[in-house]
């Protein structure tokens, strides 16, 4: 098994700098797509429980701003960028797929 421990240090570190950006929802949107480049690249990376937290951070308080839907958990995101990172290393179908993401998780529920 590869050692990813430095990407996930990374990812870390983004994580923690963008909890002071101004727009939550970009932050954990911006987040989730350097995660999910990662993981396409390096097949061997998983979210243990530092990605968790990273992503919980960002994503309540995204949820906190109302930008992003109150039943969505971090366990619920990361398994749908997971599926992104799977699917396709395309950055194009990424950035659409991701997008797709987004829309679907939005505070804005109908």
């Amino acid at each position: 098994m590869r050692d990813y421990e430095h990407l996930k240090a990374a990812l870390r570190e983004e994580g923690e700098a963008l909890l002071e950006a101004d727009s939550p929802a970009d932050a954990l949107f911006g987040w989730l797509r350097s995660y999910i480049t990662r993981t396409a690249t390096h097949r061997g990376l998983t979210a243990d429980e530092s990605m968790h937290a990273t992503a919980s951070a960002l994503l309540t308080r995204a949820q906190r701003s109302g930008a992003v839907r109150a039943d969505l958990t971090a366990t619920d995101l990361l398994a749908l960028a997971n599926g992104i990172a799977l699917a396709t290393r395309d950055p194009d179908q990424t950035r659409r797929l991701l997008r797709f993401l987004r829309q679907g998780t939005s505070g804005q529920v109908s």
